[in-house]
């Protein structure tokens, strides 16, 4: 009760730092990325050029590069939700019959700790071609499945989805132990009632933990769509959005605008966009969560 009577200019002196900082490093830059969206301008000199929503059109209508990366950004993001199921299973699993669960999930979260160019140089290395020493070439080898062997990152075909299988591998450790932890924290007594009731085991987690389990789930739904919809360093160490642009998503497209070919303006306009796309999903998410929970609740 004592902290209702605080009063608000002493709530807004512990706010208005955090307020300050969250504006300058994420307020300002977005309303600068705006305004130089609606300019041509080449990022170095002075001389700024409004052309309006000339680059918005662009980017819809007459760049060849854009949609492709639009789609494979969502490809991104519906793989990297994908794996979400499946971490939830491994974190009842894990919940249920190991002992020391905490030590297994900290192991998986290792990789999630290490360097994106650690990561990226590895998992080069690993799709390498067979003369450079490439492991799943050199598995591929000794089974004597040669016509499967090629250079992955260097086919068009496959580099894509062997950056989703990277980013899975990379993140699953992340969103195991946010299940992991949201399936701890399910009080033992409801299972324990409904166990007197018949129900154990994954009847139980069908009628207890799913239902409980909905807003850790979105949650992480919503951190692996948004945090996809930005994906970047990854892609650049791996493959730079090449080979021919086979795996360009928004944001290298973006870099490669912005600072290779020097159009700031495109670039800024890029970036909004991608802003916008992340509201609207963020916003179709929480609506199709929210009406979820209505449901379970």
């Amino acid at each position: 009760m004592n902290v209702l009577k605080v009063r608000w200019w002493t709530i807004g002196i512990f706010v208005l730092p955090c307020l300050l900082l969250y504006m300058m490093m994420v307020f300002v830059p977005i309303v600068i990325s705006g305004y130089t969206s609606l300019v041509e301008w080449d990022g170095i000199g002075v001389n700024k050029t409004f052309v309006g929503l000339d680059n918005y059109v662009d980017i819809l209508f007459h760049d060849p590069h854009f949609w492709p990366a639009v789609r494979r950004t969502l490809m991104y993001a519906v793989f990297s939700m994908a794996e979400i199921p499946i971490c939830l299973l491994f974190a009842i699993l894990i919940n249920r019959y190991v002992k020391r669960g905490n030590r297994l999930v900290s192991i998986y979260f290792m990789p999630v700790i290490l360097s994106v160019v650690i990561i990226g140089q590895l998992w080069k290395t690993i799709y390498n071609p067979l003369d450079m020493g490439g492991m799943i070439n050199g598995i591929l080898n000794a089974l004597g499945m040669q016509e499967h062997m090629r250079a992955w990152l260097s086919s068009p075909q496959f580099a894509m989805y062997c950056l989703y299988f990277v980013s899975l591998w990379q993140y699953f450790g992340y969103h195991l132990i946010i299940q992991f932890t949201g399936v701890q924290n399910i009080p033992s007594d409801i299972y324990e009632a409904a166990k007197i009731d018949g129900a154990d085991g994954f009847k139980a987690d069908r009628y207890i933990t799913l239902p409980l389990i909905v807003p850790v789930f979105k949650i992480s739904i919503v951190l692996a769509f948004i945090g996809s919809l930005q994906a970047f360093d990854l892609i650049m160490v791996m493959t730079g959005g090449g080979p021919a642009h086979a795996t360009d998503v928004i944001s290298t497209l973006m870099y490669n605008n912005t600072f290779l070919t020097f159009k700031y303006g495109y670039g800024s306009a890029l970036a909004m966009t991608l802003v916008f796309i992340c509201l609207a999903f963020t916003f179709v998410i929480n609506g199709v969560f929210n009406r979820i929970e209505k449901k379970v609740g």
